[in-house]
């Protein structure tokens, strides 16, 4: 079984009195990260699955009288997809207030209706951690780094769910599966969208648009959305963990783009797989934007795994000079242009690093993207 980077962190907190939160994507591997930490949770345990439509009516209008009888003598509770909860919040806190030896983690794959639900019933009285889909770090440290560098073209194109890692051979009905399965299923749930082809049409245009400018208004015109719908779209489809957005760094010079947005997804397979192309990547047109999509959701990924807290843009001029990806780490400025090719001529734009004299500058390709997504040994 493949080792977890949270694994150690969540296991740090299983002692104190504070509920864990985990959220992440279906099919992140959520549940068997629980499995993995079972033998270290106070036992017994009682696991709870908010798909299951008795669970969901037991805890609609939730007592601590009735908590306490279907809790019994288990001193773990563990609630999987707590987001299809109503009143989960309310749940978790009449647990962590009245039922102290009673340790709550409840896990969720819509960060929108979770966070609703639990953001102020349970303001201090949670840890909260995100699982994504399985990393390079990890993927290094279940092999090693030279065999993970040789499936660089393989996760350009298939990505790091944990099912189409561990099941070589399938990847592409799997991802479909996934795809069709999955992908839109909470949103439809959450949100009772009238068009849901309109919303397909809209995740496989923003697939064609992985790692470049996007505008609402033209997104609407190819889905038959207006640019309002466009938007509440994107925002739930972030909410599930399938794309997110950077915004456009700005100091306020004049030419710099400010209110932009770039998509990106949080695995190359899905995004491959709505689009089903899964042609080699040397026979590909769209290469550079699997890579730069790649690197920028590995370091989040590494950044979240590590708990380096950091904000995350690019940057573009009105006269379309561009850097790739920036970090901002309490002002300390790093920017990342990312070349598929290491032996591409030009570096990183000259206008940024006029304007940002201070900010460290990196070239990030195949042969050096390890520097940035392991973490240090010293």
């Amino acid at each position: 079984m493949i080792k977890r980077s949270l694994e150690a962190t969540i296991a740090k907190k299983l002692s104190d009195h504070k509920a864990i939160i985990l959220l992440g994507p279906r099919q992140a591997g959520k549940s068997t990260l629980l499995q993995l930490l079972k033998a270290q949770l106070k036992q017994p345990i009682a696991w709870w699955n908010g798909d299951e439509t008795d669970i969901r009516s037991l805890l609609e209008k939730p007592s601590s009288t009735q908590l306490k009888s279907l809790i019994g003598k288990n001193k773990t509770v563990v609630i999987d997809e707590a987001q299809r909860i109503e009143n989960i919040g309310l749940c978790i806190k009449l647990i962590t207030d009245n039922i102290k030896e009673v340790k709550v983690i409840a896990t969720g794959s819509s960060a929108f209706e979770l966070a609703n639900k639990i953001n102020e019933p349970l303001t201090g009285r949670k840890w909260e951690y995100h699982l994504y889909p399985l990393s390079f770090g990890e993927m290094v440290a279940h092999t090693n780094l030279l065999e993970e560098k040789r499936f660089l073209h393989h996760r350009l194109l298939y990505g790091y769910y944990p099912e189409i890692v561990t099941s070589p051979g399938n990847e592409q009905a799997l991802l479909k599966q996934l795809a069709n399965s999955y992908l839109y299923k909470d949103i439809l749930t959450w949100e009772r969208i009238q068009k849901p082809d309109k919303l397909e049409k809209l995740v496989q245009a923003l697939s064609f648009q992985t790692a470049q400018l996007i505008s609402y208004n033209e997104l609407g015109q190819l889905c038959g959305l207006n640019a309002e719908t466009v938007e509440k779209y994107i925002n739930l489809l972030e909410k599930a963990f399938i794309v997110f957005r950077l915004p456009a760094f700005s100091r306020n010079l004049r030419n710099e783009l400010k209110k932009s947005y770039k998509i990106y997804f949080y695995d190359n397979g899905l995004r491959n797989a709505v689009i089903n192309q899964f042609n080699p990547v040397n026979l590909r047109n769209d290469t550079g934007q699997l890579w730069e999509n790649w690197f920028i959701s590995e370091r989040m990924k590494f950044l979240n795994n590590t708990q380096q807290h950091v904000s995350r843009f690019f940057w573009r001029t009105l006269a379309q000079q561009e850097v790739d990806y920036i970090e901002d780490t309490n002002g300390k400025i790093t920017a990342f242009e990312c070349k598929w090719n290491p032996k591409a001529k030009g570096g990183l734009s000259r206008a940024f690093s006029n304007a940002y004299p201070d900010a460290v500058t990196h070239i990030v390709h195949p042969e050096n993207a390890d520097e940035f997504l392991l973490k240090q040994t010293n």
